[in-house]
């Protein structure tokens, strides 16, 4: 008997390559039972239309969600996610990068070995600088964060288990980070090596705006270090202020005719009220999204179904 997998796809502005991935999977893919999951992020362009024909064309394939409005890959990947009925999910992007043939060996990799998920890797990506360099901090930042296993790439071009799925979808606040909901689900994760291709069509959907709202997801939502960093900062600086005090204090004791000037003063109240308001920025942002999350702001609203 065939094992099911469902191959997630988050389709934005890829009228171009949507339609030829879909029909390269299905062409390509014969030793398992397909089921495709495309959820349309309120795209600008026809991708819309051309998930509708797919689904005629594939009846028994594949599925289509189209959200109300745009929510980002993440929560996109959670809308697939919650209509899947594979024995694991395969997350790949619309865009031709991970060819067809590296989700065969994906599968087929997870589902020789015991891992809940598995990431990929790859010797070179083939993306712009400014997502590498994004990729990149956001590597550091959650081997700090999420205690990451250093050397684990956290890619978006994964494959997960049925019980995984299950357990990260009953996360149902509003800014959800895939990766972080792994792992803190599960210490089972295998990496397996991928070879990586140039975009066929397009460019880039990840702008500077959505790195950095990613990367707030990851920070405020799994972890309360940024708020223990920002107590001891403050600590810090309080120390350091009550030093050069005692040190002005000093100075003017021993010696009356040092003036003590205006600038340093300036200076020191500039730092110190910058330091203070990057302190109540990171809490406001903890009390915002905790206001959002029980204000019941949904992850995703799908318009329309095409099962």
């Amino acid at each position: 008997m065939k094992r099911k997998i469902s191959v997630v796809i988050p389709v934005y502005n890829s009228q171009d390559t949507i339609g030829k991935l879909v029909d390269k999977i299905i062409n390509d893919i014969d030793k398992y039972e397909l089921e495709i999951i495309l959820i349309n992020d309120c795209s600008k362009d026809k991708s819309k239309e051309v998930c509708i024909d797919l689904h005629k064309k594939y009846l028994n394939i594949v599925k289509f969600y189209s959200l109300s409005k745009n929510v980002g890959e993440h929560n996109a990947v959670m809308a697939g996610l919650n209509n899947i009925s594979g024995d694991f999910a395969i997350i790949i992007d619309d865009d031709f990068q991970n060819p067809v043939s590296e989700l065969i060996k994906l599968a087929d990799y997870s589902l020789e070995n015991n891992f809940d998920v598995v990431y990929t890797f790859y010797d070179k990506k083939k993306h712009s600088f400014l997502r590498n360099l994004g990729s990149k901090f956001n590597d550091k930042v959650a081997n700090w964060l999420l205690k990451k296993p250093k050397g684990l790439y956290l890619s978006s071009f994964k494959s997960i288990s049925k019980f995984i799925v299950d357990e990260i979808i009953k996360y149902d606040l509003p800014y959800p980070y895939i990766d972080g909901l792994i792992l803190r689900t599960t210490s089972n994760i295998g990496k397996f090596k991928v070879e990586h291709s140039k975009r066929q069509s397009g460019k880039s959907q990840y702008t500077i705006v959505k790195l950095i709202a990613l990367w707030l997801n990851m920070v405020t939502n799994f972890s309360i270090k940024p708020l223990r960093f920002a107590t001891l900062m403050g600590f810090v600086f309080s120390i350091i202020s009550f030093l050069l005090v005692i040190a002005g204090i000093l100075m003017k004791f021993l010696d009356p005719t040092v003036p003590m000037g205006y600038p340093s003063l300036l200076v020191s109240v500039a730092f110190l009220g910058g330091i203070q308001l990057i302190a109540i920025g990171v809490v406001g942002e903890y009390i915002g999204r905790t206001f959002l999350s029980m204000s019941k702001m949904p992850q995703f609203v799908i318009k329309e179904r095409y099962e």
